[in-house]
């Protein structure tokens, strides 16, 4: 089993893969290969599509593309939006009643997307 490093051709997150698995992602994905967090995001693009207009595969993974270039071409974006997220989910545990309030709203946006689950501060 050959192990070959590769890298996201939307986010730039270089993973170790077996030759396999690489040629299955790329198989999904137009000959692209993405790794499981934008291929996610693809997926969902595909399942949900935009302003009621449903994605096929390979807008799905160019709309993605596009985004991820955006926020890599400038990190102030990268860290700006970082510390609005830190900040937005702080406001919202302040200002929650109770601990089963927070948890609920952190698991919604975990959910979402949004952000990974952190210890309470």
């Amino acid at each position: 089993m050959e192990i070959e490093m590769v890298k996201c051709e939307c986010c730039g997150l270089k993973e170790d893969c077996t030759q396999e698995y690489i040629s299955e992602v790329k198989g999904k994905f137009d000959g692209k290969w993405l790794c499981g967090l934008c291929s996610e995001a693809v997926r969902d693009e595909v399942n949900r599509g935009t302003n009621n207009k449903q994605f096929g595969m390979d807008e799905a993974v160019k709309a993605h593309m596009s985004f991820c270039r955006k926020y890599k071409s400038n990190p102030a974006v990268r860290v700006a939006d970082g510390m609005r997220q830190m900040l937005r989910r702080r406001s919202v545990i302040r200002n929650s009643i109770n601990f089963g309030e927070k948890r609920e709203i952190m698991m919604k946006e975990v959910k979402q997307g949004k952000h990974l689950p952190t210890p309470d501060v």
